[in-house]
């Protein structure tokens, strides 16, 4: 990790952040961020109910895009007050700039949505601190990858108030982002004990997470979040069969 020490800067953060890995991106970086963040997800995971509900409790605010029909573009404006509420609040507010997750390193083009809330934050005389990150990984499949985090903070106290403020921010945040992003060398699973307890509940998840995310970015996400889930379980069957093994065996 680059900069670690910046996770700690005190006041309202915008925190703007490449999204190569799509969940798995907002986990790592909420898992080691000392403060609470309070992320911008897609709009469309919102629409069912049950969902809409957890994620909320979860600090996530939607943001719909056009592909996901013109009609929702109006909730924005919402998502974007609730953004700069928590900004007044000296809160943390996360938002991946590329709207888009491609498992690529390669930057794609900036939306608009970081700096509309920055533009909306300035207006009311708030000026937070632009922090970027950027994420890189050895690998989006393999299990045991190497993960660089570096961070950079960016104030920004010229007023955003117009088309060509946004462009000019977007192009001063992608010329810092490139240069954090550093792919790091794979580290691997070492072929130790725990490895070969874990291979019989890791075959089948991954095999079961990869025909789940056929021809998606979602893989190690759901991978990840099944491994989670299970593993605790698995190891709880375990220690509860070997038990009663020993307990048959006297």
């Amino acid at each position: 990790m680059k900069n670690a020490e910046l996770m700690k800067t005190k006041g309202p953060v915008l925190l703007v952040v490449n999204h190569p890995d799509s969940f798995l991106d907002a986990v790592i970086i909420g898992a080691l961020y000392p403060r609470n963040i309070n992320y911008l997800a897609r709009g469309d995971v919102f629409r069912n109910p049950v969902f809409g509900f957890l994620l909320r409790q979860l600090n996530m605010l939607p943001v719909f895009r056009q592909r996901e029909g013109k009609e929702h573009l109006h909730l924005n404006s919402t998502t974007f007050r609730q953004a700069v509420e928590c900004l007044r609040n000296d809160g943390i507010v996360l938002i991946f700039i590329e709207g888009i997750c491609l498992n690529t390193h390669e930057l794609q083009p900036f939306k608009k949505g970081a700096s509309r809330i920055l533009e909306s934050a300035h207006a009311e005389g708030i000026f937070p601190i632009v922090q970027i990150a950027g994420i890189g990984y050895s690998s989006f499949t393999a299990f045991g990858k190497g993960i660089h985090l570096a961070f950079k903070n960016m104030p920004w106290p010229a007023p955003i108030v117009e088309a060509a403020d946004r462009v000019k921010f977007n192009a001063a945040v992608f010329e810092k982002m490139e240069r954090l992003i550093e792919v790091p060398k794979h580290v691997g699973f070492p072929h130790g004990l725990l490895y070969y307890f874990a291979l019989p509940l890791y075959i089948p998840v991954r095999a079961f997470a990869a025909a789940k995310t056929k021809d998606s970015v979602f893989y190690d996400s759901v991978l990840f979040a099944l491994l989670l889930f299970t593993f605790p379980v698995y190891v709880a069957l375990v220690v509860t069969i070997v038990l009663k093994v020993k307990l048959i065996l006297g």
